[in-house]
């Protein structure tokens, strides 16, 4: 996935301020820079400067740069498999489960950019087991989503030779929202969400009765 937002606007450097610090604090401003220069690109002193403290101050308030790109991560990786279960209902024909499942897969990418960013460039980066353990959740949303297509193809209502070539597909598709996506487009993150749908059915053979 492509390092740079196609909106750097949209992902300015924090201003530096002086705020309370706060491990929530260090956090975001970690996510931006992460965000817009990579995990390797981003010093601890810069995120200091940013906070307009000194660089030892930050050991208040974080343990590593390391656990900073983790915890960004974990939330992330856990934020969409937890998307896909509170939206994907089993009880579900196929096609409304892909329907209700790209449509959640894309929003989070719309709302959530910059953490989309860091996770497809930068999980990587990660040390051992955590980069397993993440790496691992992401296949566990792909194999969920290829589930459901396999399931449509079953029931007659997808027709597409390789459900997992299909889940690959929608599922690059959806993240790459996150690089050219702005709030101030022409279009909102619902209407992208919606269209994005369409797109996914397309994809997965969705046979129109």
């Amino acid at each position: 996935m492509s390092a740079v937002s196609t909106n750097p606007a949209d992902l300015a450097e924090p201003r530096a301020t002086r705020t309370a610090l706060t491990p929530d604090v260090v956090l975001d401003a970690a996510l931006t820079l992460f965000a817009q220069r990579g995990y390797h690109g981003t010093a601890l002193s810069q995120i200091a400067e940013v906070l307009r403290v000194r660089t030892p101050s930050l050991y208040n308030h974080m343990g590593s740069k390391h656990d900073l790109l983790l915890t960004i991560v974990d939330r992330a990786t856990a934020g969409v498999l937890a998307d896909f279960h509170r939206v994907v209902d089993p009880a579900d024909p196929p096609v409304e489960q892909l329907r209700k499942a790209t449509h959640v897969y894309v929003h989070r990418h719309v709302t959530h950019r910059r953490e989309a960013l860091v996770v497809n460039r930068d999980t990587g980066s990660l040390a051992e087991p955590a980069v397993g353990e993440m790496q691992a959740r992401r296949r566990e949303h792909e194999h969920a989503l290829r589930a459901v297509i396999a399931a449509g193809v079953a029931a007659g209502e997808l027709r597409v030779e390789s459900p997992a070539l299909a889940s690959f597909a929608i599922r690059e598709m959806c993240v790459s929202v996150a690089r050219w996506f702005s709030p101030h487009g022409a279009l909102t993150a619902e209407q992208v969400a919606d269209q994005y749908v369409e797109f996914a059915l397309r994809v997965a053979g969705h046979l129109e009765r």
